[in-house]
């Protein structure tokens, strides 16, 4: 199993705290202290379950966007998107709780050109609002035909979203771009007319599913 690179630093020390309740429990024989580093233990699965980072592989090609997100589909709905499609676009949603693998992935291939941070509140992730109002990171990609844009959204626990992209970049479909911690929110912006392949309520995985097929 691989994991985050971002997660190392949380397992070690889940891990550190652990080895240090099973040494505290030898050297007292204390059950208080047994059962303090079971609970450790549990601690150091916990963390080490949340920061995986499975290998994915699923269908590629130009006119597919695959989800940068796992989670469940709660949005479907045609939108104004005026910083990068500058025009109506169809937003597709997908929400990541703390049990879904957090590592997100580039939705199409192409050229970075745009890449914008807004600071924002920390409200519910899955409320409407929270696609204008929380904290973001907002990665615009230039295909060979369109444009397509897809934002990571801090939450009400998540207060901590990473994103490796940077404008110039070449991103590759499927491949890893950042991650969000403890659970939030992705929202993808495609062009009106493109053909939305999920929906409401399905769980789609990171570089697997099909969102939906761009344009002619």
């Amino acid at each position: 199993m691989n994991f985050a690179r971002e997660g190392i630093p949380f397992i070690l020390i889940a891990a550190a705290l652990a080895v240090g309740g099973y040494a505290g429990a030898l050297a007292r024989r204390s059950w208080a202290l047994w059962l303090l580093a079971f609970v450790l233990t549990l601690l150091v699965l916990w963390v080490a379950y949340f920061f995986r980072d499975p290998e994915r592989t699923g269908a590629r090609g130009d006119r597919l966007v695959i989800s940068p997100a796992d989670g469940r589909v709660i949005d479907i709905s045609e939108v104004e998107e005026p910083a990068f499609l500058q025009g109506r676009a169809i937003r597709i949603s997908v929400f990541m709780n703390v049990f879904n693998v957090h590592v997100n992935r580039y939705p199409v291939s192409g050229a970075v050109t745009y890449v914008q941070y807004n600071e924002g509140k920390f409200l519910n992730a899955a409320a409407d609002k929270a696609s204008l109002e929380n904290e973001q990171m907002s990665i615009g990609v230039q295909t060979a035909r369109h444009k397509v844009l897809f934002r990571q959204i801090a939450g009400l626990v998540a207060r901590r979203i990473v994103t490796y992209s940077q404008v110039g970049d070449t991103a590759t479909q499927g491949e890893r771009m950042g991650l969000i911690r403890f659970g939030s929110r992705v929202d993808v912006f495609v062009p009106v007319g493109s053909t939305v392949k999920v929906q409401l309520g399905q769980k789609p995985q990171a570089g697997t599913t099909v969102l939906a097929e761009l344009p002619q």
